[in-house]
């Protein structure tokens, strides 16, 4: 193994380490994500994969390519060349346009996605390690009191609500062939991050007497956790080379615990007083199982179809910070499809007949439930993988156009439009060369 090769990868993932604790210290103006949704639980769950999943639609678990890393499920990763080393790290950058009916706001965010390596152990098994975000808190509101009596009384008055914060998911497990059809993988998933939530009152010190108000809470967070998966792959059709693949997976739940802070602080120009700082080591947060299902249909080197379904039941799971709000956790339940297609693989004249083009769309029914809505999301996406240098590295693209929530009662109806963009790295190590 070269020694540069092993410095490029520890390097890759310092820089990614740096950027979460760097996102962990963000202010309201550098937000991991922007919607009014993730004022509740444990804020907006991270659409998970690269971005040739995300360029299909999502789909991975039923997913088997020697080309890519797919972590979407641990048992894909035996599907690769022999002595073939995998490294994919990706970033992401989405827009918001949201309104309530009445008013527009919109924002943009940028964030590190992921990084994955893939190794293999012996003969038809392999090991992967990464790093990923698993949910994002990101919202800010202000507003300014507007009853003429109060402000005659008080002066000016500002109404802040703001919130911060990730949890991200280290992962490390492996996979192995077996009954010549079969792949089984699992994994050790370590959840950490912190999650912050503010709500302040802001009186002009200089017209009045009243002293302006912080309050909120914050949890730094901790959990292990597990996943498994299995595949099944097989010829679906010999003659016209088409193969199919059917896996699933289950995520164990697990407690996030932690430090739980709860505070308030009134303050003016001069002095600052503590009203209320408690600090609680039983804050828990519990992230339910999760189960996934999914297929694919490959025809070799020129297309795919494929379809995934994924539940998690957090109607169990209780959280803090929702106070006065009809919000309550329920079933989610996600719905992907995409396609995938290659003109030409071996095209040695035109560049764009080796790239892979995909397509796909989604329908997401999230764990937050306002009132008598589901808060449902739907969209489409687009990607293509282009090739650079040799063997199967590339640099991949998805666009996510989609639409979430409604102006019904009140609430947002979010559109976005998100880019993902990653670099995959593939090299064949210890090879012994015939000339030096």
């Amino acid at each position: 193994m070269r020694k540069s090769r092993i410095k490029g990868i520890f390097l890759a993932i310092l820089v990614f380490m740096v950027g979460v604790n760097i996102s962990k210290a963000q202010t309201t103006d550098a937000l991991g994500t922007y919607t009014p949704y993730s004022l509740y639980g444990i804020g907006e769950i991270v659409k998970q994969g690269t971005a040739i999943n995300r360029g299909m639609g999502g789909i991975g678990v039923g997913v088997r390519d020697n080309r890519y890393i797919n972590y979407l499920n641990p048992a894909s990763i035996t599907q690769r060349d022999t002595l073939s080393f995998m490294l994919d790290f990706g970033i992401s950058q989405k827009n918001f346009y949201n309104s309530d009916g009445k008013t527009k706001s919109a924002y943009n965010t940028f964030n590190m996605h992921n990084i994955v390596f893939t190794a293999p152990i012996y003969k038809k098994s392999a090991l992967i390690v990464g790093i990923s975000p698993y949910s994002d808190i990101g919202y800010k509101f202000e507003s300014t009191e507007t009853d003429k009596e109060l402000v005659s009384k008080y002066g000016d008055i500002k109404y802040q609500k703001y919130g911060t914060g990730s949890i991200n998911q280290f992962f490390i497990g492996a996979s192995m062939n077996f009954f010549k059809h079969f792949s089984l993988g699992a994994e050790y998933i370590y959840y950490f991050g912190a999650l912050d939530r503010y709500s302040n009152v802001m009186f002009n010190t200089s017209a009045g007497s009243m002293r302006s108000l912080e309050t909120g809470w914050d949890y730094a967070l901790g959990a292990s956790s597990a996943r498994i998966g299995i595949q099944y792959f097989g010829i679906l059709d010999k003659e016209k080379d088409v193969d199919l693949t059917v896996g699933a997976t289950y995520r164990m739940a697990a407690k996030l615990k932690g430090d739980f802070n709860r505070f308030a602080y009134a303050y003016d120009e001069n002095v600052r007083d503590t009203v209320v700082n408690t600090l609680s080591e039983d804050a828990k947060i519990k992230i339910p199982q999760e189960f996934s299902a999914g297929f694919s249909i490959r025809k070799k080197d020129k297309w795919m179809f494929g379809f995934d379904y994924m539940r998690q039941d957090w109607t169990k799971s209780s959280f803090e910070g929702a106070d006065g709000v009809k919000f309550k956790p329920c079933v989610a339940g996600y719905y992907k499809a995409g396609f995938e297609f290659t003109p030409n693989k071996y095209d040695i004249r035109y560049y764009m007949k080796r790239v892979t083009y995909r397509l796909g769309a989604y329908y997401e029914q999230s764990y937050v439930q306002l009132g008598s809505h589901q808060i449902n999301a739907a969209g489409i996406t687009f990607g293509m993988s282009l090739p650079i240098y040799r063997l199967y590295n590339a640099v991949n693209v998805a666009v996510d156009f989609g639409q979430r929530g409604t102006v019904k009662e009140n609430l947002v109806r979010e559109r976005y439009v998100q880019f993902v963009v990653n670099i995959s790295l593939h090299d064949i190590w210890f090879v012994k060369h015939q000339y030096q």
